[in-house]
This record gives C-alpha cells, structure tokens and sequence, in this order.
C-alpha cells in the first residue's frame, strides 16, 4: 500500500502507474476526501474524550453522557470512513520504478542480457512431454485420472533430480562464503549473511493473503471454504507474512529466507494454453528467496537474488536471458520486476523460470513491518522475494536442454554426485 501523503503530493504519478499497470481506475480525490474525512473524525473523537474526561472529574454527569453519545455516533462514522477509504487505497497499485518499461503487455518487456549457448542438435529436440513419457518419468494421464486435469506423476530419477535441485539451492543459499563470491562476482557491496531455510505453511487466510496484496485474482486461488482457508500459490505468500506486526531490529537485517513449499494455482484463464507437460500445473513445487532489508539497501538486494539466479542457472549450464518486465506485465505489489527466461529447445522457444520482485515499502505498509532506525524511530522494511528455482520448469529445460539422440537424458555435472548418476535411462 502507497502512503497517503505520497498519493496527495504526487496524483498525477500514482494516477499514470495505475494506468501504466492496466489496472481499473480509482478515484484518487475521493481517496483524499476520505482520508481527510477520517482525520477530521479522529480529532474530533479525541476531543470528546477529553472533554467527558473534564466533565466526569467535575461530576457533570448529563455533559459525560452528551459527550459519550456523540463520541459512539463519530465513532460509528469513522468505522464506515475506514472501511471505505481502505477498499480503495487497497486498489492502488505500487508505482513502477524509473527504469521499468512502459508497455501493455509482455510484448513490451526488454532482453537486458542473454547468457550461455544454446544446444545444437545432430536430431530433431523433443518436447519434455515425449520424453517424459518415453522415459517413464511423467505420467500426466493417471494424474488426469486421479485429480483431473493439470495434475501428474513424476516418478523415478525425475524425482531424484527434484531433490537434487533443492540440494543444490540449500548449499548455495546457506553458505556465506558462496553468497559473498556471488556478490563480489556482480560488483555488489552487500550483506553476505546467507538464507534461513522455511517450510511454511501451505495455506493462509484470506486476511494476511490481502495483506500481502496477492489475493487478487480470488479466481486464481484455491480456496477452503468450511475452514476460510486458501492455499498458497507460492512460498513468498506465508514466508512475507512471516513478520507481520513486528518491528525488527536494525543489526538482524538483511533477514534472509528460503521457503520451499508445493504451490496451488486454478491457472485461470489458461484455458487450452500449454496443456502437454508439466509446464503449467495446479500443483507444482518452488524454491523462494523472500528478504527484509533496510530500506536504502531494498533495490541491491534484488540485484543480488538475481546474481543468486544466475548463479544457479550457470551452474546447471543452461542457457537463459534476463527480461526486465513492463508496466503492463509486472505484479500488482512490484515496484521493479526482473525475469529470467530459460531456452526450451524442444519447444523451440525462452520460457519463464524465475522471477524476482522488489516490492519497496508497499507490503511492509499493509503488514505493518518495521525497522527501528539508529534514531530508534521505527519505519517499513523494504521487501524482496524472488524464484530460486520453480521446479518443474527447471526439471522441463534439463529434460530438453541435456536430451540426447539415443533418447535419454544427461544430468548436468553439478547434480550428478547428489543423484547418483550421469544419465537418465528407460527402466
């Protein structure tokens, strides 16, 4: 959520942002209306107080009275004030950093960097999903049986390469000396302290899922009704909330989390889109990077979980490009959004593989998370959360990437020793 003041000083800004990310018009003058309203409200309660305060230690009782009535009916007011300026200001969406392209959609987004060579192939590539299946390593058509469309089997080595990809994750995200490496390898004068691993909870209320400003689309969300429950979509939606209504500590920040989790999505509105494979699933498994910093290091810190995905992604010697994301395509809560798209040569095509949002002050402000300052005056945390590895989509560019003409599938050099083995064979 902007700040009120900001959205006073600055109309024409948080008018063009909501515009820019193609979101529905809001009213901004009846923001403002109301939130003077609820000011005007506020003072005028504290000064009934203070006068039934006066009038009951000079026993006038009909005056206390007066005063208590015309307090519970200003009261009264001011909830309803509240709740109407809230419902727009939660519409708001977060203003999109200067360097961030103005555009409708993903057509607009921009290549800053492609890195590594893309396979050559003596063979036509297949898709993962041929593989898959030829392999033994995906069956789509009993998990269709089983919980209907968009759900699926992964089974053997396939399954050992999922942990092994977590492995990999641990041992990087964990290690300081990796992480200052990683930091001096992208000029970055940084924190190196390293991630905490989590496993959160894999649902939430719909509460803390507004506080984080992720529960739009509802459409999109699995949601439990008997229990007013909705299951995460990602690792970052219960990681971020982790420290809702706190005031942390200048000497703990950066705090630096890793979440794992198996995500939830309806994937509304994708309907007949990338149905083969595991591509797009109801249920899929994600590595998340999740940080609260300070605020004058918020914008570094994204750099650095982008220099941690690459870093990653080098290791598994798989060729990518790094997209800086537009107005039109970028998240509701973002403030600058950086994507990494991975090469899917079965696919013949770049496929998004991570992502890595800097959210500013705009989530700490509906949290209510704060740093006490040196001053010791408290004020919002800057958040990050970005991929460290979706990982059926990792598993899809190793499948096609490392795929070879007798139809199995090499396993990069990196996970070997945490699988066990060099290549992926039919049983």
């Amino acid at each position: 959520m902007l700040d009120i003041k900001f959205i006073k000083d600055n109309q024409g800004i948080v008018a063009k942002a909501i515009t820019d990310k193609n979101r529905e018009p809001v009213d901004l003058e009846q923001v403002i209306k109301l939130y003077d309203w609820r000011k005007r409200l506020r003072s005028d309660i504290d000064q009934l107080n203070r006068r039934r305060a006066e009038a009951a230690a000079a026993r006038n009782i009909d005056l206390g009275r007066q005063c208590k009535e015309e307090a519970a009916d200003k009261e009264e007011e001011l909830r309803r004030i509240e709740k109407e300026f809230m419902a727009l200001m939660v519409q708001i969406p977060n203003i999109p950093s200067p360097d961030t392209p103005i555009g409708p959609d993903e057509s607009a987004n921009q290549v800053i960097r492609t890195v590594g060579d893309k396979p050559t192939f003596d063979f036509s590539p297949k898709a993962h999903w041929d593989l898959g299946r030829e392999l033994g390593l995906i069956d789509s058509e009993k998990g269709a049986m089983v919980a209907g469309s968009r759900f699926t089997y992964l089974k053997g080595d396939l399954v050992l390469l999922q942990f092994a990809l977590i492995q990999l994750a641990l041992g990087v995200l964990t290690n300081r000396d990796k992480i200052e490496a990683i930091a001096a390898t992208a000029n970055l004068d940084i924190s190196t302290r390293p991630f905490v691993p989590v496993i959160p909870p894999a649902m939430l209320t719909g509460p803390v899922l507004n506080r984080m400003a992720r529960l739009e689309p509802k459409d999109d969300k699995y949601y439990i009704e008997k229990d007013e429950l909705f299951l995460a979509g990602s690792a970052e939606h219960t990681v971020g909330a982790l420290h809702m209504d706190e005031i942390l500590e200048l000497e703990k920040l950066p705090l630096r989390y890793l979440g794992y989790s198996t995500a939830f999505r309806r994937e509304a509105g994708s309907y007949g889109k990338d149905t083969k494979g595991i591509l797009r699933m109801h249920q899929f498994d994600k590595l998340e990077m999740q940080s609260f910093t300070s605020p004058e290091n918020g914008l570094a810190e994204q750099d650095l979980m982008v220099a941690i995905q690459e870093h990653l992604m080098q290791a598994l010697e798989l060729p990518y490009q790094v997209v800086m994301v537009c107005t039109g395509d970028m998240g509701f809560p973002d403030q600058r959004q950086i994507d990494i798209e991975t090469w899917m040569p079965g696919q013949d095509t770049y496929r998004e593989t991570h992502s890595a949002d800097f959210i500013g002050s705009f989530q700490p402000r509906r949290l209510n998370t704060k740093v006490r300052q040196q001053s010791g005056r408290p004020e919002y945390v800057h958040m990050n959360d970005a991929t460290a590895f979706a990982i059926g989509r990792t598993l899809i560019a190793i499948m096609e990437n490392y795929q070879q003409a007798d139809g199995t599938i090499a396993i990069p050099k990196v996970l070997q020793p945490l699988v066990g083995k060099d290549i992926i064979s039919a049983r």
